[in-house]
């Protein structure tokens, strides 16, 4: 016999650059499988920067996206340039008001439209979301990473945040204003993306 071809379903879509540290994906396959041969071979098909951790089995209608309750990522950044890390963290030159951030990201929780967060012309029926945790974390003197959990996020949604909460880090914008951005509910009231390459997919809860 010929080999089937089973096609997977993932928990859901990243940008370009983006990384996920923790991603589940669910896949039909015959009852006779062995999973520790699957696990195995499956491995050592996909590309160096990926790793399947494990494999589990799950009831038949158990769905890896749309049974996902939270998801939650990070955005890591450096002060001090370090070319060791570039490809998983950005560089930021200017200084940044941490505090301020911090106060930004209080608007940014709750349920509501986050249109002026999102990418333009997507096909989702709804723009809101319910976040339950925004903020940014201090690791060291000159490494952070902005944490942020939802029910649900749209495309650009993180990248698109982090960017406007880092204009008002540098002092170009004031904490307030991420409520009138919100308000607006028009993706040209908020800043520019922040660059895919400090972005993880940190953890999804089901």
């Amino acid at each position: 016999m010929g080999q089937k071809e089973h096609g997977i379903v993932g928990c859901g879509r990243t940008d370009a650059g983006v990384h996920a540290s923790e991603y589940f994906f669910h896949v039909d396959v015959p009852n006779e499988t062995d999973i520790k041969i699957l696990h195995y071979k499956l491995n050592s098909m996909v590309g160096d920067d990926i790793v399947i951790q494990g494999i589990k089995e799950v009831s038949a209608d158990w769905h890896a996206r749309f049974g996902a309750t939270k998801r939650t990522y990070r955005y890591f950044i450096h002060t001090e340039k370090d070319p060791f890390i570039l490809d998983r963290s950005v560089f930021i030159r200017s200084e940044i008001d941490i505090d301020k951030m911090n106060e930004a990201c209080q608007y940014i929780l709750g349920k509501q439209d986050f249109t002026s967060l999102s990418k333009l012309h997507t096909d989702v029926k709804t723009n809101i979301c319910d976040v339950t945790t925004a903020k940014w974390v201090k690791v060291d003197a000159s490494n952070y990473y902005f944490e942020i959990s939802a029910d649900r996020f749209l495309r650009n949604m993180v990248r698109a945040t982090v960017g406007t909460l880092l204009e008002i880090g540098y002092g170009k914008k004031e904490p307030s204003e991420m409520k009138v951005i919100l308000s607006k509910m028009d993706r040209q009231e908020a800043s520019m993306s922040a660059p895919g390459q400090g972005l993880f997919l940190f953890r999804v809860e089901y």
